[in-house]
């Protein structure tokens, strides 16, 4: 079979765990995790490739696989269903004597080098399957290429106090690399690396097959692969993001970022700027009905939602039902959820296909910092019974 040479192909790194997000990954690998009522959270990088004109998309799964395999398909929402490239699920390699699980982010590249090399591609793209930002991958290609880097690194600058939490890049006037501190006790630097990297493939191959042969290696990309990088005196460059992009691996930090797309002035544009359209797998919903004495505001509703209640700054996804005297406020409530009459809920995400029986209060309004909060979470087809109590910060 011919294979067309590429330019740059893209690998989505989307087998973790997202254990951070407790029920609502038990049975549901992050990336496909719902988002901002009518998304799935895998959309976001997809999308990005897309606008971006990466035609070939590699995306390696590993943990509870089925929906996120099934969302994708084969790829033809995102345009990426092209006979030349498109869309690739790649699981764990399967060996004659059984199949190994990914043992890091480097070896499930590893694994996958058949994969990259039957396009020959000059670039690599690395990305992650679990964060949420809008991101022109062409403009930092082009900027890797006219550095002539080995490896470029998007960052992003963070509060001096916060670097202590990231990888942290210590660059030159000119953007380049002479230091990478993993979380450093006093950093000298608030570039914090963004887990987005482009790898010229000829090298990236080598130290993949390198670090493979290490018995001592973890495996990892920000622990292994870039620092023997520019210990081997290899050219790496920091591309700096100014956009929004945020990490959604904890409980807090997806419930902020479904927030963030309200407001008069939303932290997070999610209809994209001007032809950069985010594109998800979104099936015929019937229209949406808005009873007569019902009251929305600073909210997002999406398609096929019948709301007879009060919803205020919350994001209601496809296909929910909001009962008569029900309140939702500041909460995420995923696809397909019934909410009964009278229910309370607030500062709450409520996982798809629940039911929430009658008068039934879920969470409480709170104060605070969004690290503060206490968010009450509700599993993937739970239900609630009539006039049960959730407390704040319970997870069920």
């Amino acid at each position: 079979m011919y294979f067309q040479k590429k330019r740059c192909v893209a690998m989505l790194l989307a087998g973790g765990q997202g254990s951070r997000l407790k029920v609502l990954t038990e049975n549901t690998a992050k990336p496909a995790v719902p988002f901002g009522g009518k998304y799935r959270i895998i959309d976001f990088p997809l999308s990005n490739c897309v606008n971006s004109h990466i035609d070939t998309v590699g995306i390696l799964t590993q943990y509870q696989p089925l929906e996120l395999n099934e969302y994708i398909g084969n790829g033809q929402p995102w345009d990426l269903n092209n006979s030349h490239g498109g869309v690739s699920i790649l699981p764990p390699y399967a060996r004659a004597k059984g199949s190994e699980w990914y043992k890091g982010t480097a070896n499930a590249i590893y694994q996958n080098i058949r994969f990259i090399d039957r396009y020959n591609p000059d670039q690599v793209l690395i990305l992650s399957g679990d964060h949420i930002y809008e991101m022109d991958y062409a403009k930092m290609l082009r900027f890797h290429e006219k550095s002539e880097a080995d490896c470029t690194i998007a960052v992003r600058s963070v509060p001096m106090e916060e670097a202590s939490r990231f990888g942290i890049m210590n660059t030159n006037e000119d953007g380049s690399i002479f230091e990478f501190e993993e979380k450093p006790k006093h950093p000298k630097s608030n570039k914090a690396s963004m887990g987005i990297y482009i790898f010229k493939w000829s090298v990236l191959k080598t130290f993949l097959e390198a670090d493979e042969a290490d018995p001592k290696s973890e495996n990892d990309f920000g622990k292994n692969i870039i620092p023997n990088l520019l210990n081997s005196g290899h050219k790496l460059m920091a591309y700096e993001f100014e956009g929004y992009w945020k990490d959604v691996g904890t409980i807090n930090s997806l419930w902020e970022a479904n927030m963030d797309l309200l407001g008069e002035t939303p932290a997070f544009n999610i209809y994209g700027s001007a032809g950069r359209k985010i594109y998800a797998r979104n099936y015929a919903m019937p229209s949406g009905f808005i009873a007569k004495g019902s009251e929305i505001s600073d909210s997002f509703v999406a398609e096929g939602c019948e709301v007879f209640g009060t919803v205020h700054h919350s994001i209601i996804s496809t296909g929910c039902t909001i009962g008569k005297g029900a309140e939702i406020r500041d909460s995420v409530i995923m696809p397909n959820v019934v909410i009964e009459n009278g229910v309370r809920i607030s500062h709450a995400i409520v996982a798809e296909d629940c039911i929430i029986r009658a008068g039934a209060t879920v969470g409480a309004d709170q104060e605070g910092s969004v690290e503060t909060l206490k968010i009450s979470v509700i599993g993937k087809g739970k239900t609630i019974t009539e006039g049960a109590v959730v407390a704040p910060g319970e997870i069920l």
